[in-house]
Protein backbone atom coordinates (compact mmCIF):
# COMPACT_ATOMS: atom_id res chain seq x y z
CA UNK A 1 0.00 0.00 0.00
CA UNK A 2 1.30 3.46 -0.86
CA UNK A 3 2.04 6.00 1.84
CA UNK A 4 -1.04 7.95 2.88
CA UNK A 5 -0.84 11.72 2.43
CA UNK A 6 -2.68 13.47 5.29
CA UNK A 7 -5.32 16.09 4.49
CA UNK A 8 -7.14 18.58 6.69
CA UNK A 9 -10.44 16.68 6.30
CA UNK A 10 -11.83 15.33 9.55
CA UNK A 11 -14.16 12.35 9.68
CA UNK A 12 -16.65 12.17 12.51
CA UNK A 13 -18.61 9.19 13.67
CA UNK A 14 -21.65 8.84 15.89
CA UNK A 15 -20.95 8.77 19.63
CA UNK A 16 -22.72 5.42 19.99
CA UNK A 17 -20.22 3.75 17.59
CA UNK A 18 -17.31 1.78 19.00
CA UNK A 19 -14.27 1.14 16.81
CA UNK A 20 -12.56 -2.14 17.74
CA UNK A 21 -9.31 -3.84 16.81
CA UNK A 22 -7.27 -6.72 18.16
CA UNK A 23 -3.54 -7.12 17.58
CA UNK A 24 -0.78 -9.54 18.37
CA UNK A 25 2.08 -8.64 20.71
CA UNK A 26 3.86 -6.68 17.96
CA UNK A 27 0.82 -4.58 17.06
CA UNK A 28 -0.15 -6.49 13.91
CA UNK A 29 -3.92 -6.31 13.39
CA UNK A 30 -5.71 -9.64 13.72
CA UNK A 31 -9.28 -8.28 13.87
CA UNK A 32 -11.10 -5.06 12.98
CA UNK A 33 -14.82 -4.51 13.41
CA UNK A 34 -16.97 -3.12 10.58
CA UNK A 35 -17.13 0.37 12.10
CA UNK A 36 -13.32 0.56 12.22
CA UNK A 37 -13.01 -0.73 8.66
CA UNK A 38 -15.59 1.81 7.45
CA UNK A 39 -14.01 4.88 9.04
CA UNK A 40 -10.48 3.95 8.02
CA UNK A 41 -11.63 3.26 4.46
CA UNK A 42 -9.52 0.17 3.92
CA UNK A 43 -10.64 -3.37 3.31
CA UNK A 44 -10.45 -6.01 5.98
CA UNK A 45 -7.74 -7.77 3.98
CA UNK A 46 -5.69 -4.55 3.82
CA UNK A 47 -5.93 -4.13 7.59
CA UNK A 48 -5.63 -7.68 8.96
CA UNK A 49 -1.99 -8.68 8.92
CA UNK A 50 -0.80 -5.06 8.78
CA UNK A 51 0.91 -3.22 11.63
CA UNK A 52 -1.54 -0.99 13.51
CA UNK A 53 0.68 1.99 12.86
CA UNK A 54 -0.50 1.87 9.24
CA UNK A 55 -3.06 4.46 10.41
CA UNK A 56 -0.74 6.49 12.63
CA UNK A 57 -1.20 10.17 11.94
CA UNK A 58 1.98 12.28 11.76
CA UNK A 59 0.37 14.77 14.20
CA UNK A 60 0.62 12.16 16.96
CA UNK A 61 3.52 12.67 19.38
CA UNK A 62 5.65 9.54 19.76
CA UNK A 63 5.65 9.92 23.54
CA UNK A 64 1.94 9.01 23.65
CA UNK A 65 2.70 5.65 22.06
CA UNK A 66 5.58 5.15 24.49
CA UNK A 67 3.09 5.54 27.35
CA UNK A 68 0.60 3.22 25.64
CA UNK A 69 3.13 0.45 25.04
CA UNK A 70 4.67 0.71 28.51
CA UNK A 71 1.27 0.20 30.16
CA UNK A 72 0.24 -2.61 27.83
CA UNK A 73 3.52 -4.49 28.11
CA UNK A 74 3.14 -4.40 31.91
CA UNK A 75 -0.26 -6.03 31.43
CA UNK A 76 -2.18 -2.87 32.36
CA UNK A 77 -5.17 -1.22 30.72
CA UNK A 78 -4.62 2.29 29.34
CA UNK A 79 -6.65 5.10 27.80
CA UNK A 80 -5.36 7.64 25.30
CA UNK A 81 -6.57 10.25 22.88
CA UNK A 82 -5.40 9.37 19.39
CA UNK A 83 -5.60 11.05 15.99
CA UNK A 84 -5.65 8.39 13.26
CA UNK A 85 -5.32 8.47 9.48
CA UNK A 86 -7.84 7.19 6.99
CA UNK A 87 -6.95 5.68 3.60
CA UNK A 88 -8.03 8.88 1.83
CA UNK A 89 -5.77 11.05 4.01
CA UNK A 90 -8.53 12.35 6.24
CA UNK A 91 -8.31 11.87 10.00
CA UNK A 92 -10.46 11.08 13.00
CA UNK A 93 -10.01 11.47 16.75
CA UNK A 94 -10.74 8.74 19.28
CA UNK A 95 -10.60 8.12 23.00
CA UNK A 96 -9.00 4.68 22.98
CA UNK A 97 -9.19 2.07 25.71
CA UNK A 98 -6.45 -0.47 25.13
CA UNK A 99 -6.24 -3.64 27.16
CA UNK A 100 -3.89 -6.59 27.20
CA UNK A 101 -5.32 -9.95 26.12
CA UNK A 102 -4.28 -13.05 28.02
CA UNK A 103 -4.31 -16.73 27.08
CA UNK A 104 -7.50 -18.42 28.32
CA UNK A 105 -5.59 -21.37 29.82
CA UNK A 106 -2.64 -19.47 31.22
CA UNK A 107 -4.12 -16.25 32.60
CA UNK A 108 -0.68 -14.70 32.99
CA UNK A 109 0.46 -15.30 29.39
CA UNK A 110 0.03 -12.13 27.35
CA UNK A 111 -1.06 -12.94 23.77
CA UNK A 112 -2.08 -9.60 22.29
CA UNK A 113 -4.04 -6.40 22.72
CA UNK A 114 -7.61 -5.24 22.31
CA UNK A 115 -8.63 -1.65 21.71
CA UNK A 116 -12.08 -0.10 21.81
CA UNK A 117 -12.41 3.49 20.72
CA UNK A 118 -15.13 6.06 21.19
CA UNK A 119 -15.68 9.58 19.96
CA UNK A 120 -13.90 11.98 22.33
CA UNK A 121 -15.64 15.03 23.75
CA UNK A 122 -14.90 18.45 22.32
CA UNK A 123 -13.89 19.56 25.83
CA UNK A 124 -11.22 16.86 25.96
CA UNK A 125 -9.94 17.71 22.49
CA UNK A 126 -9.68 21.38 23.49
CA UNK A 127 -7.05 20.23 26.02
CA UNK A 128 -5.43 17.44 23.98
CA UNK A 129 -4.93 19.19 20.64
CA UNK A 130 -2.75 22.05 21.97
CA UNK A 131 -0.88 19.64 24.25
CA UNK A 132 -0.11 17.29 21.35
CA UNK A 133 1.05 20.25 19.24
CA UNK A 134 3.43 21.26 22.04
CA UNK A 135 4.70 17.69 22.42
CA UNK A 136 5.18 17.28 18.67
CA UNK A 137 7.13 20.56 18.42
CA UNK A 138 9.34 19.42 21.31
CA UNK A 139 9.98 16.10 19.54
CA UNK A 140 10.92 17.88 16.31
CA UNK A 141 13.55 19.98 18.05
CA UNK A 142 14.69 17.74 20.92
CA UNK A 143 13.46 14.22 20.22
CA UNK A 144 11.19 12.10 22.36
CA UNK A 145 13.18 12.98 25.50
CA UNK A 146 12.01 16.58 25.11
CA UNK A 147 8.33 15.66 24.84
CA UNK A 148 8.69 13.16 27.68
CA UNK A 149 10.11 15.92 29.89
CA UNK A 150 7.10 18.13 29.09
CA UNK A 151 4.65 15.30 29.89
CA UNK A 152 6.49 14.36 33.08
CA UNK A 153 6.46 17.99 34.23
CA UNK A 154 2.75 18.30 33.47
CA UNK A 155 1.96 15.08 35.36
CA UNK A 156 4.13 16.11 38.30
CA UNK A 157 2.49 19.54 38.40
CA UNK A 158 -0.95 17.90 38.49
CA UNK A 159 0.18 15.16 40.88
CA UNK A 160 -1.21 12.36 38.73
CA UNK A 161 -0.07 9.46 36.58
CA UNK A 162 -0.53 9.50 32.81
CA UNK A 163 -3.56 7.21 33.15
CA UNK A 164 -5.14 9.46 35.80
CA UNK A 165 -4.51 12.57 33.71
CA UNK A 166 -6.19 11.11 30.61
CA UNK A 167 -9.21 9.93 32.59
CA UNK A 168 -9.54 13.34 34.28
CA UNK A 169 -10.09 15.13 30.98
Amino acid sequence: MKKIQPTQNEKKFDNNIILVTKTDLKGVISYANRAFIQIVGMTESELVGSPHNIIRHPDMPKIIFKYLWSYLQRGEEIHAYVKNLCADGSYYWVMANATPSFDAKSRDKLIGYHSSRRLPTQEALAIIIPLYKQLLEAEKSGGMNASEAIMNNLLKEKGVSYAEFILSI
